[in-house]
């Protein structure tokens, strides 16, 4: 038995957090990238390689931070809830801080068309918290409302 699954054993909100984590995950890998393969095609002809370069690097950037916040997810399933919400409020913080650093960081890059680039970020982002939500959703998750 693994150091994980006797974790998981042992809390049992750790089976359902890694359960709305894999919905999560797979739901934003069905939508994201070909939402942003088709940006990058619509941005190559419109502007050519700047188009190109630019909505390649805004997609990365979006799903890499779209990941990210699943990783985390999986990385704190088995913590007590509150700390999740910790890591989870942690995680976007650091997370935002590190986007705008890399945009402040790409924002004289004359290679990259800006417009692509962000609207490229805008449309992945969207679409894969879009999934994520409908995924969390349709998701089994056991609820305890109190009266």
């Amino acid at each position: 038995m693994s150091e994980t699954e006797t974790h998981e054993q042992e809390n049992p909100h750790a089976k359902v957090v890694l359960q709305a984590a894999r919905a999560m995950t797979r739901a934003s890998l069905l939508v994201t990238p070909p939402a942003v393969i088709v940006c990058i095609a619509l941005f190559s002809i419109l502007n050519g390689m700047p188009g190109f370069l630019g909505s390649l690097v805004g997609g990365v950037l979006a799903m890499l931070a779209s990941l990210s916040t699943l990783g985390l997810m999986k990385f704190s399933a088995g913590q007590d809830p509150m700390f999740v919400m910790v890591i989870a409020l942690g995680g976007y913080v650091v997370k935002v801080v590190l986007l705008f650093g890399a945009l402040t960081l790409l924002k004289g890059v004359t290679a990259l068309h800006p417009m692509s680039l962000g609207i490229t970020m805008i449309v992945a982002i969207l679409l894969a918290a879009a999934a994520e939500f409908a995924a969390f959703r349709k998701t089994k998750i056991p609820t305890i409302i109190p009266s």
